[in-house]
Formats: C-alpha cells, structure tokens, sequence
C-alpha cells in the first residue's frame, strides 16, 4: 500500500481506449482523484512498464476503465487483466480498493458488462469494490441528459459517446460523473490508508 511521507492515498488509473472517448474518462477520473486529495499514477494499460507494475502494486486504490466492444471489455484490456495473474495468485493487490469505468456508442451498449468484468477481476485479487455511489441522473420528467448519471448507473461510472464522434463528443455530464467517481475513490482511500496507520501505530 502506499508509504508516502505526504499521508496522501496513492491511486492509480489503468485503462485502455480505443478511439480516445475512454481516455477523456480516465483523464477525469484522473482529476476528480487529484483534487480530492490523491496522488495518481495514470497507466495505458497497452503501454504498462514495470514501474507502472511497481505503482499498481504500492497503490491503496486502483480504478479500471476501457469502453464496451461487442458487449464486453476491450481486448486491450483484457491483455492487462490477464497479466495480473502472477500479481493474483501471490495477493498482491488484496485489500485494495477498486472502480471501474467504461463508455460504449450506446446508451446502454451492455456496459453493464465491462463494469460486472472488472469487479469480478477484483473480487479474484481479493480487493474491495467502490460504487458510483450516484441515484440515477434523468429519470423523471423534472431531470435532464445533463444530471450526474444521466445513463442511471450503479456497478461504476458509465457513459455514451456516438460511434462517429470525436473526442469533443464526450457528454459533460458523463466527464462529471467521472469526476465525481475518481474524487469518491480518492475519499474512501484516504479514509483506508489513515486506518491503517492507525492500527500500525497501535499495534
């Protein structure tokens, strides 16, 4: 787990994006992590090196994100995945905290998937699932696309982009909701890591 000298919770961001949508999502959860307190080690899961290993493995937290192909996690991510299997059999990352984060071109897409994906991966490492922790966004005739969880997400932070826009197409509220997912990590590892050098300072 995180040592640093700062007390600050160490979280990291592994993802992968195909088209560049994935990555404005994880440049937010990125962000909203930072600003709530977080030093954050940002990992393209396709270009990981063994530093980034080294920073997967001292994190308190570590969020996933990739879009939704063809119903599932890119096959990018998927590569990553299965080369934690060394890090899973040796219980490096348990007890660690974990979110995921996914966008497909619709507004379901089956990206329920990806996020059930990723939390069954940190279940197998023995890790600890964090929610959305949002009601769902526009759901009433009161709401609009432009609430926080407008796509009604629970698993993890979900969003929609068109398969033929540019990176500039991302919904603001979907970057929000980004945001408010890395921030929420950020919380909840502080809160962990504080307990542990509690308990170490009492042990």
């Amino acid at each position: 787990m995180s040592e640093l000298s700062s007390n600050r919770p160490s979280v990291a961001v592994a993802y992968h994006s195909g088209y560049g949508h994935t990555a404005v999502l994880a440049e937010a959860v990125r962000r909203g992590a930072a600003d709530a307190g977080a030093d954050v080690t940002f990992i393209d899961v396709t270009a990981i090196t063994d530093e980034h290993w080294d920073r997967l493995d001292t994190a308190d937290a570590i969020i996933f994100g990739s879009p939704t192909y063809m119903g599932g996690a890119s096959a990018g991510f998927h590569s990553f995945a299965e080369a934690t299997s060394k890090r899973f059999v040796e219980g490096r990352w348990a007890d660690k905290l974990a979110a995921g984060f996914t966008n497909s071109a619709s507004k379901s897409g089956d990206k329920n998937n990806t996020l059930a994906f990723f939390a069954a991966l940190a279940a197998q490492h023995r890790m600890l699932w964090v929610s959305l922790g949002l009601e769902p966004g526009w759901n009433s005739t009161t709401s609009t696309e432009h609430d926080l969880n407008r796509l009604g997400f629970w698993t993890g932070a979900a969003a929609q982009t068109p398969m033929d826009g540019d990176i500039d197409t991302v919904h603001k509220s979907d970057i929000t909701t980004a945001e408010h997912l890395g921030a929420r990590v950020a919380r909840h590892a502080a809160t962990f890591a504080a307990g542990r050098r509690a308990l170490t300072t009492t042990a």
